[in-house]
C-alpha cells in the first residue's frame, strides 16, 4: 500500500512501511524511511509504483488548462478528490487525483487553499487582479533579466544610470535595477566595484576609492559651512618672538615655538597653541561641526578640514598678524635640562615667522647645532631649543628604559595636479623621522602635552589623555603614564584646529588658566562627565576611520607612482613569512617565492603588476641585493 501526503509544502508518494495509531511509517524509492502523521495522508492507493505514478500526475496536470479547471469547480470549499471527479465524469484513478492536486496546489492565483487537499475558486475579481499581478512581475522579471544580460555584455542599460551611483553604498536593495545587478554580480563572479568600473559608471578606480568613502561618511558633501563665530576675548599681549614650524603643505598653524635668552644658560622657552577654544565653546554651534567631524582628514593632495575655512584664518598662527594662543612657557637651564618654573596663559602674540621644515632642512643639522661656530640659520632659536630638547629626549628615554628608534624614513606625497585625477604626478619625498628639526619640534610637543596633562590633574579637571601600558594604548578621562613615550601622562593638546580631543582639552586648559584652583567649578567638563567618555568612544571610532582612509588613497597613490615611474624591479627589507617593507615607497607587502631569509636582509623584488582596485601588488622574489652592488632597481 502507497500514499500521497504532503510534506513541507510539497507532495511525495511511498510506500507504507507500518502503521500506529497516529502516525505511518514510510519508505521512499531509495530506502530511506520515515515518521509522517496520519492527518498528513492525502491518499492511499495500490496497483502502481508511487515514483511512476508521480512522474504520470506531473504530467497530466501540467496539460490540464487552469483557466477551464477554475470554471469546473464549484463556488463552495471542495477536495480535490471531488475535483476530480467531476472534472474527468466518473472515479478518478490516482494518477487523475493526484494531477488535479498538483494543479490546484501549483496555482494560488486561481485556488485557495483551505486545509488539506481542500481548496477554494478565488472570486473573479480577485481572480483578475492576481492575474494581472502575476503578468506584472513576468514583465519585470523579463525586464531585469534583460537588465542582467546586457551588463554581463558589458554595456550598462540607460535604465541603470542614475541608480548605479548608489550601488556601492547603501543600495535600494527591493528595486528591480538592484536585483539585475545583484544577479549579474552573482553570475559573474565580480565584485560590485570591479563591475561598475567595467561598465564605465565610474571612470576610474580613485573616484571608486573616494565614493565609496565620502557617500558613507559625508552623504550630504564635505563643504565646511559658515557659522557665526562669537568675538575673541580680550587678552594679556605676550611679548615674544615666535616661529611656526611646518612642512611647506601645512596650512592650518596649529604650534609655534620661542626661546628667550635670560642669562647664562637660563632660558624661557614657550610653546604656542592656536586658542580657537576661545570661541568654540561647549554645545555651540560651532562646536557641534568640529564634534560631527573629529578630525581633519588629510589625503595625498587634498583634505576635508575640521572647522571653517573663516575659523581655521582667525586662529591660525599665520606670520604677521597678531593671533590668539595658549601658551605654555618653560624656564630652563639648557645646559642642565633643569626645569625652574612652568607658566601656562592665554595672551595674544605675534608669529615672527612660519618657517618651512623643506627648506631648511639641509641647513638644520645636529652638527651645526652642536657646533657654536658653524653657520646656522635662526640660530638663537634652534640652538636652545636643540639643547634643551636633548635633556627632555634622554629624561624619556631613562624612563621608557631603553633609547627611541626613530630611524624609518617617512614619506610625504605631493601631487602636482588635481587629488581627485589619477594622472596627477605623485611625487614622494622622504623624510628621516629622526631629522633634527623634526625632533625639535616633536620634543616640544611631548612637553607641552606633558606638563598640560599634568596641569589638569593638579587642578581636579578631567581632560582627554593617551597612555600605554604593557603595549596597550588607550584613551581615558584621568592620567596614566605613556610608556612608549616615557612621560607620566600625556594629554592631547597641540593640536585643536584640527583634532577634536585637543579642542575639548584646551577649553578644560583654559578654565584651569583663568580661574585656578576654582576651575572645578567653572570648567566646561566637570569631573566624571559621562559626555567626555562618550567623546571618547566616537572619536577613537571615526579617527581609526579617518586613518584607515588616508592610509588606502596613500596605498592607491604609491601604486600609481610605480605606473607613472615605470618600475618594476624594487628593494625591500624582509620582515617575515612573505611580508617585505619596500624601501621606495612606504609600504609592506606580501611577495611570492620568498626563501627563509633572516629579518632586515634586503632582497630585490619583481614587480608584475599592480590592481589599483583591490590595491594589490603582484610581487615575486628576485634574489638578495649583494652587498657590493649598486642599488639599480629601475
Amino acid at each position: 500500500m502507497y500514499v500521497v501526503f504532503e510534506d513541507d509544502g510539497s507532495f511525495k508518494a511511498e510506500k507504507i512501511h507500518s502503521e500506529a495509531d497516529s502516525t505511518l511509517q514510510v519508505e521512499s524509492v531509495s530506502g530511506k524511511r520515515s515518521k509522517i502523521k496520519r492527518n498528513a495522508v492525502i491518499f492511499t492507493f495500490d496497483g502502481i509504483e508511487p515514483q511512476a505514478m508521480l512522474e504520470q500526475a506531473r504530467a497530466m496536470g501540467e496539460e490540464l488548462d487552469l483557466q477551464f479547471l477554475w470554471e469546473c469547480a464549484p463556488q463552495d470549499e471542495f477536495s480535490a478528490q471531488d475535483l476530480a471527479r467531476d472534472y474527468v465524469g466518473h472515479e478518478p484513478s490516482i494518477t487523475e487525483k493526484t494531477a488535479i492536486l498538483l494543479r490546484l496546489h501549483s496555482a494560488p492565483a486561481y485556488f485557495h487553499r483551505k486545509g488539506k487537499g481542500h481548496y477554494k475558486a478565488a472570486p473573479a475579481d480577485i481572480l483578475q487582479a492576481a492575474l494581472a499581478a502575476l503578468e506584472k512581475k513576468q514583465r519585470q522579471a523579463e525586464q531585469q533579466q534583460a537588465w542582467t544580460d546586457a551588463m554581463l555584455a558589458g554595456t550598462l542599460p540607460d535604465d541603470l544610470r542614475e541608480a548605479a551611483r548608489t550601488f556601492l553604498i547603501r543600495p535600494d536593495k527591493n528595486t528591480l535595477q538592484w536585483k539585475a545587478f545583484e544577479k549579474a554580480l552573482t553570475e559573474s563572479g565580480k565584485t560590485a566595484e570591479t563591475l561598475l568600473l567595467e561598465l564605465g559608471v565610474y571612470p576610474h578606480a580613485l573616484a571608486v576609492h573616494m565614493e565609496r568613502f565620502l557617500k558613507q561618511h559625508f552623504p550630504k558633501g564635505t563643504a565646511v559651512p559658515e557659522l557665526d563665530i562669537p568675538p575673541i576675548p580680550e587678552l594679556p599681549s605676550g611679548d615674544v618672538v615666535a616661529y611656526s614650524i611646518d612642512d611647506i603643505s601645512t596650512t592650518e598653524i596649529d604650534d609655534a615655538l620661542s626661546a628667550t635668552h635670560i642669562e647664562g644658560d637660563l632660558y624661557r622657552i614657550g610653546v604656542h597653541i592656536a586658542a580657537p577654544a576661545l570661541v568654540v565653546t561647549r554645545d555651540s554651534d560651532l562646536d557641534k561641526l568640529a564634534r560631527s567631524r573629529m578630525s581633519t582628514l588629510y589625503m595625498p593632495g587634498d583634505k576635508i578640514p575640521m572647522q571653517s575655512d573663516t575659523l581655521i584664518s582667525m586662529f591660525s598662527l599665520d606670520a604677521g598678524k597678531r593671533v590668539p594662543a595658549l601658551s605654555l612657557y618653560v624656564t630652563a637651564n639648557i645646559a642642565t635640562g633643569e626645569i625652574q618654573e612652568t607658566v601656562t596663559r592665554a595672551e595674544t602674540i605675534t608669529i615672527c615667522e612660519n618657517l618651512r621644515i623643506d627648506d631648511l632642512v639641509t641647513q638644520v643639522t645636529r652638527e651645526a647645532l652642536e657646533d657654536q661656530a658653524a653657520s646656522l640659520p635662526y640660530a638663537e632659536l634652534f640652538r636652545p631649543l636643540w639643547k634643551l630638547g636633548q635633556h627632555l629626549k634622554a629624561a624619556r628615554e631613562q624612563m621608557r628604559g631603553k633609547p627611541e628608534n626613530n630611524n624609518r624614513t617617512e614619506y610625504t606625497f605631493r601631487l602636482h595636479g588635481p587629488a581627485d585625477d589619477p594622472d596627477s604626478v605623485i611625487e614622494l619625498i622622504p623624510r628621516q623621522r629622526n631629522a633634527p628639526l623634526d625632533q625639535i619640534v616633536a620634543e616640544y610637543m611631548i612637553l607641552a602635552n606633558t606638563q598640560w596633562g599634568g596641569y589638569l590633574n593638579e587642578h581636579g579637571l578631567p581632560g582627554v589623555y593617551r597612555s600605554q601600558q604593557m603595549g596597550r594604548a588607550r584613551m581615558s578621562t584621568h592620567p596614566l603614564p605613556h610608556e612608549s613615550i616615557g612621560v607620566p601622562q600625556y594629554a592631547w593638546a597641540t593640536s585643536p584646529l584640527r583634532r577634536y580631543v585637543d579642542l575639548v582639552n584646551q577649553r578644560q586648559i583654559l578654565a584651569a588658566a583663568e580661574h585656578g584652583v576654582s576651575a572645578r567649578l567653572v570648567a566646561p567638563f566637570k569631573p566624571k562627565d559621562a559626555d567626555l567618555y562618550a567623546i571618547i568612544g566616537a572619536f577613537d571610532s571615526q579617527y581609526m576611520l579617518w586613518h584607515e582612509f588616508q592610509n588606502r588613497l596613500e596605498r592607491y597613490w604609491c601604486l600609481r607612482w610605480l605606473t607613472q615611474q615605470s618600475r618594476t624591479r624594487l628593494h625591500g627589507t624582509f620582515i617575515r613569512d612573505n611580508l617585505v617593507r619596500l624601501e621606495e615607497i612606504p609600504l609592506v607587502i606580501e611577495v611570492n617565492g620568498v626563501p627563509e631569509l633572516e629579518r632586515n636582509d634586503r632582497i630585490v623584488i619583481n614587480v608584475r603588476g599592480t590592481d589599483e582596485l583591490s590595491l594589490h601588488i603582484d610581487a615575486e622574489y628576485a634574489g638578495l641585493v649583494q652587498p657590493d652592488a649598486e642599488a639599480t632597481a629601475s
